[in-house]
């Protein structure tokens, strides 16, 4: 699944598109995407993991769910759920969730809970973690009303980076800590999205898929945790249980 870092460089990628009319619509979503036909995209947005594209009385929102893809100026080799055609370029989705959004788009989102955007808000986000005192912090990162774009590889960099065990609950954390995550969560995914861009970000995992502990020389424990049962590496000796 692409976390918020990715789709905001596929959004850099495609902007071009950007004032330009739909001339050819297709594709096997099971929406009415027919609709699309001869509007003008008159703007592409992220929010989190969603990629949204705005036409001028609706938008339409991509999820590109585990196994989604994006192809521009290229087609894959099966059928897309929606295929987007312009007079220089095309777009083309795959296996990913296509949805139709009628509303002004301020009222469908918080921009103040995406950890890229300019209207992030920290004291936001503590006081909706203070609302889930009992949510394991390995579930909390991933919890997009909270940190929208925050997927699984950052969900476990930020903990490993702030010495914080996954398996702690929300509570347990000291008001320190509480604030290193919430801090550590915006400066990952934009450090994410610096070192996608330069195709170095493999490089910088410190636990993430890794065997051994950088700090310690202890192994890193792989486990599915909590009620997202995400993938989850850690030290069990420098990350702290409280």
């Amino acid at each position: 699944m692409p976390e918020g870092p990715s789709l905001v460089i596929l959004k850099e990628e495609v902007k071009s598109f950007e004032g330009k009319k739909v001339l050819v619509v297709e594709g096997n979503s099971k929406q009415p995407i027919e609709k699309i036909q001869g509007k003008k995209l008159v703007e592409i947005l992220t929010w989190g993991k969603h990629l949204i594209l705005r036409f001028p009385k609706f938008s339409v929102r991509i999820h590109f769910m585990l196994f989604g893809k994006a192809a521009v100026n290229e087609k894959l080799l099966r059928e897309p759920r929606l295929s987007l055609q312009f007079s220089k370029g095309e777009f083309n989705f795959y296996t990913c969730s296509v949805q139709f959004i009628e509303e002004p788009l301020d009222e469908v989102y918080d921009w103040s809970g995406d950890v890229l955007s300019d209207s992030w808000d920290e004291k936001a986000a503590r006081k909706k973690l203070k609302q889930i005192p009992e949510t394991l912090v390995a579930d909390a990162l991933l919890d997009q009303n909270i940190f929208a774009g925050v997927g699984n590889i950052i969900k476990n960099e930020v903990l490993y980076r702030i010495k914080v065990h996954p398996e702690n609950k929300v509570s347990d954390l000291p008001p320190r800590k509480l604030t290193a995550l919430i801090k550590e969560a915006r400066k990952y995914s934009f450090d994410f999205l610096k070192w996608k861009k330069e195709f170095t970000l493999k490089k910088h995992w410190l636990a993430h898929t890794k065997k051994t502990c950088a700090r310690d020389d202890n192994p890193i424990i792989k486990k599915h945790i909590g009620k997202t049962n995400r993938r989850t590496f850690y030290c069990e000796v420098c990350q702290v249980r409280y």
